[in-house]
């Protein structure tokens, strides 16, 4: 089959577009062409590359028309961040392309009532933020565009990516590389909340898989939605814990009330934080281990565990000194 990936280059991307590749398929990645792929492998040599400004040709009318040129059996967009600019995409492509595959987020899922979040279910509150509603209302247009007997579409939704080559959401729900210099030292960090707060994290490569099963099962994967994570979710405590005994350190933390953890942290950090932890998510991959035969080979600790790693190796991440 020829698949067009939007965003081909990104997190997610570079690890799909070689998959497809060995898959025997003709693959077209689009991106904005700024920047290389995170992972460097042999596949994709035989990817033709074509540069595409989403934001630009959506606000001109034209992506939808750029990607319907490119004759596609199959169109995976991992860039697309608002219901006006999936609907377009959906409407040119209608009658056009056999399957559409969008990335959405867990984070359609507001705060968690009960756990494991299931699809369909009502184990969560409605989403507040923007980016939030934005994927619940994308997810919910694709559903009802293939009950209606529109175009073939399936929505997926990853958790916390996680992935060689950038950050990932650390053992405080934000990005602070300072979290890994204190535990990497034995030094006590503050943990806002109980410490029992979950995040559900996923590697980019059990991302990718889900995207080419989905691919090979078109008929299951046909007007559904699927939660993409790791088999199990991280607690607040759990993560610092383990995340010590890579440095070989025992963890040494303090709770603290949300405010002085404000008080005592970077705006852009402390926002993260509640914006991850407030959510208290976890999910389950049941649905897509049943349709989609999902089997995800990074439990949460392994996939950041790879990504901080790397981070040291490349000289992205520099620890303290205990």
């Amino acid at each position: 089959m020829k698949i067009v990936v939007i965003g081909g280059s990104g997190h997610i991307g570079s690890f799909l577009v070689p998959r497809l590749v060995r898959g025997g398929h003709e693959v077209i990645s689009v991106s904005r062409g700024t920047r290389a792929p995170y992972t460097d492998s042999p596949e994709w040599q035989q990817v033709r590359q074509v540069t595409a400004d989403r934001t630009h040709e959506d606000l001109a009318g034209t992506f939808g028309d750029h990607i319907a040129g490119l004759g596609a059996d199959v169109v995976v967009d991992l860039l697309c961040f608002t219901l006006d600019s999936a609907t377009a995409l959906v409407g040119r492509l209608r009658g056009g392309v056999g399957h559409l595959l969008h990335c959405g987020s867990i984070w359609r899922y507001g705060a968690s009532i009960k756990l494991p979040i299931a699809e369909g279910s009502q184990s969560a509150l409605e989403p507040t933020d923007d980016y939030g509603i934005q994927k619940r209302d994308i997810a919910r247009m694709l559903k009802e565009e293939t009950a209606s007997g529109g175009l073939v579409t399936t929505s997926l939704h990853p958790g916390h990516i996680v992935g060689p080559g950038w950050h990932p959401v650390g053992p405080l729900g934000n990005f602070d590389p300072s979290v890994w210099q204190k535990i990497s030292a034995g030094q006590t960090v503050e943990m806002p909340g109980s410490g029992t707060e979950l995040m559900h994290h996923v590697h980019a490569d059990d991302v990718a898989q889900a995207f080419e099963k989905a691919i090979q099962r078109r008929e299951a994967a046909a007007g559904e939605d699927f939660n993409i994570v790791a088999p199990t979710a991280l607690s607040v405590r759990g993560f610092a814990g383990i995340a010590a005994s890579w440095f070989g350190q025992e963890p040494r933390f303090e709770t603290v009330g949300w405010e002085e953890f404000r008080r005592n942290t970077p705006r852009e950090h402390a926002e993260a934080s509640w914006a991850h932890l407030s959510r208290n998510h976890c999910l389950t991959i049941e649905k897509a281990k049943s349709l989609l035969g999902y089997a995800p080979r990074y439990e949460p600790e392994q996939a950041v565990h790879e990504s901080v790693q790397w981070l040291i190796g490349n000289k992205q991440l520099s620890l303290a000194e205990g």
